[in-house]
């Protein structure tokens, strides 16, 4: 087996405290983030690292377990460990809903997927009329029912977000917005159509661990979290128009933020 090239590890230090198989988890996530293992790289197997650190098969597992559980590196069964690649996404929340993309036609996915390089794709849709949580309802006004449509976006094949829209019934009724498909520029641009001109948005962004099912929607690897962002839509008159429930995967996205000055 050939030994790992001079300089990508350091060494143990016997002295410390500090348990060896973190310290070798050290050592690996020092490399990573020095660019010493580039983003899809595969790390160096278990066998090499036992014969590096001389240390048992079990520590190792140790170590990379550590990484896993951070969001570093990501195994595949039979092939190795591999780095995560960093955020594909922009997520620019002062752009994304500006007015002149839904004029050309295009959602907010599609121009961050666009930027990104990548292929957007939307599956899981399901659209229907049904009664709202008392979140919702007390976002929107307290309607009796709303409007729910529910998406999982991809890129690339890959999902990486899943979101729920709900919206006044008396507004999205036979309308557009109730069917699969609403149209170029989505459901923002037919909700201008009908009148309701959109004036701004409020965001609301936590990250925490995902759920058994956003786990299994989102195909999400150990260790990775999600940002659970609900986003309350409003018309020039005030009036809540939409919320929008949404997760998505932490490894996908990059949250920007343009703050003003003043």
């Amino acid at each position: 087996m050939a030994p790992l090239p001079s300089g990508v590890l350091g060494s143990l230090d016997s002295t410390s405290d500090r348990a060896v198989f973190r310290q070798i988890a050290d050592q690996l996530r020092e490399a990573i983030d020095k660019g010493r293992f580039k983003e899809g790289a595969k790390l160096p197997s278990e066998s090499e690292l036992v014969e590096r650190f001389g240390v048992s098969r079990m520590t190792v597992r140790n170590a990379l377990s550590v990484l896993q559980g951070e969001g570093l590196v990501h195994s595949e069964h039979g092939k190795g460990v591999f780095v995560r690649p960093r955020p594909p996404v922009r997520r620019l929340a002062s752009d994304r809903f500006a007015r002149r993309h839904r004029d050309q036609g295009k959602s907010a996915f599609t121009v961050e997927a666009e930027a990104a390089g990548s292929r957007p794709e939307v599956d899981n849709l399901q659209v229907k009329e049904e009664r709202p949580t008392r979140d919702i309802a007390t976002r929107l006004g307290e309607p009796r029912k709303v409007l729910a449509r529910r998406r999982r976006y991809l890129l690339d094949g890959r999902p990486v977000e899943f979101a729920a829209s709900f919206l006044p019934l008396d507004i999205a009724r036979d309308t557009p917005i109730a069917q699969p498909n609403p149209g170029p520029g989505g459901i923002y641009a037919r909700l201008e159509e009908l009148g309701h001109r959109l004036d701004h948005f409020d965001e609301e962004v936590r990250a925490r661990m995902p759920t058994p099912a956003e786990v299994k929607t989102l195909h999400l690897a150990a260790g990775v979290p999600v940002i659970h962002l609900v986003r309350t839509a409003y018309d020039t008159e005030g009036r809540a128009v939409e919320v929008c429930d949404t997760v998505m995967a932490a490894d996908a996205y990059v949250l920007a933020y343009q703050l003003p000055a003043n």
